[in-house]
């Protein structure tokens, strides 16, 4: 490992280079123009935060106001390195930086942050103006070519053009939303230069599952909404909790699924499938379900019978005939226990994560085992990383966007202290 200091010219204002334009790449910027160093940004794309535009359309979920503690455990195996850098920037700290934009943030029902206005654009705005009144220097549509080596090269809007700098940090994201600028295409480069990286990987992602052409075509799109989930993994681990999902042509997605997408994830790639449970009805014991459908039916169908006394209809009720032929449902339809049992723990095998470009994130990335606590690469003095590149994942709802640029903020840190300037 090789972390000492390093000195730039004497006499001259070190030059540093940020290649990446979403929050981790700018708030390494702001923290290095606010010391006093000329900062370059490039993005290949025409504008800087993309992704951080389009995931804040429905409203920008800034950070989480749960205890800190709690907090840092969200990001599992990375807690550790994670929670070192939430020290220089906690979820606090930045709805401080927030309001010091003019943006004020309110907690929200779910415990999620918000801005007031619920938009990521009049946040992003009053930054990059703060950005440049500092200095910063934005070279977009310019693609880096990925070598470790002095003077950088990119590919501009008007040819090559090489930059000279005193140090790098490199915030180039993960793989998902490859058309936002995240395309991943740094890994093979980096990987050849000898630079440990993991495989990337879909997180907080979607899933396939071999539904029925029935179940597709009728329910694709319906909400699953007040469910539980619960799957115990292979490998002891457990997931337990009430949300809201969607069914979809080819599977499960949304905010109850990504919750639990990296335990499914993982027991897919060990075992080759997972099976979770869907307690559709969970306000609702397993033996109040087997008095109300015990209940005799009279004339009325399955379907009305489910819907009165078990509150079960739509893509709930479609889902429990999945799996079963029709003369074991002929049969089986009419024990109110085993009908009960299902809609208590509804099996779903799960067979593929969904592709990577259509996950919310990644995993994977630069792994922190290489790299120096202030997030340099150790093989490669000078070269720091941050934001979603590094290998670590976390669940939505602000975890992704507060270590982002807590991991920014760290890096531009490291970069000051290695080139002798005071943090």
């Amino acid at each position: 490992m090789n972390d000492a200091s390093h000195t730039a010219v004497p006499g001259e204002t070190p030059r540093v280079a940020v290649i990446g334009g979403g929050p981790a790449g700018l708030m390494a910027a702001e923290v290095l123009a606010a010391a006093g160093l000329q900062v370059d940004l490039f993005d290949a794309m025409p504008s800087v935060g993309r992704k951080f535009l389009l995931a804040g359309k429905g409203g920008l979920n800034l950070t989480h106001g749960e205890p800190l503690a709690g907090f840092v455990s969200r990001y599992g195996e990375a807690a550790p390195q994670v929670g070192e850098w939430l020290q220089q920037l906690s979820p606090q700290a930045l709805r401080d930086w927030a309001a010091g934009l003019g943006i004020e943030t309110f907690v929200g029902s779910s415990n999620r942050v918000f801005p007031k206005e619920m938009k990521a654009a009049p946040l992003l705005r009053a930054w990059l103006h703060r950005l440049r009144v500092a200095g910063v220097v934005f070279h977009m549509r310019h693609r880096w070519q990925p070598a470790l080596a002095q003077p950088l090269r990119f590919d501009g809007p008007l040819g090559p053009v090489s930059h000279q700098a005193d140090a790098v940090v490199l915030a180039l994201g993960g793989g998902s939303w490859a058309r936002l600028g995240s395309d991943g295409a740094w890994v093979a480069p980096l990987q050849a230069a000898g630079v440990p990286v993991q495989p990337l990987r879909p997180a907080n992602c979607g899933f396939d599952v071999a539904w029925s052409p029935h179940l597709a075509e009728r329910h694709a799109g319906a909400p699953l909404k007040n469910v539980r989930l619960l799957f115990e993994g292979s490998a002891g681990r457990r997931f337990e909790r009430l949300g809201e999902c969607v069914l979809t042509a080819g599977g499960l997605e949304g905010s109850l699924v990504y919750a639990a997408s990296a335990l499914l994830r993982d027991e897919i790639a060990a075992s080759g499938s997972a099976t979770l449970a869907l307690d559709l009805m969970p306000q609702r014991s397993l033996d109040e379900l087997v008095t109300a459908l015990s209940r005799g039916r009279g004339t009325r169908s399955l379907a009305n019978h489910l819907k009165e006394q078990a509150g079960v209809s739509g893509a709930k009720a479609g889902l429990l005939r999945e799996g079963v032929s029709a003369e074991q449902w002929q049969d089986l339809s009419r024990d109110a226990a085993w009908l009960a049992g299902r809609i208590k723990a509804l099996p779903v095998t799960l067979t593929a994560p969904r592709p990577l470009d259509e996950a919310i994130s990644s995993a994977g990335g630069l792994a922190l085992s290489g790299l120096t606590p202030q997030l340099m690469l150790e093989q490669h003095p000078g070269w720091f990383g941050a934001g979603e590149m590094l290998d670590w994942e976390a669940p939505t709802g602000g975890y992704l966007l507060t270590a982002a640029m807590a991991s920014g903020k760290v890096a531009a840190q490291g970069v000051l202290g290695w080139l002798g300037r005071q943090v």
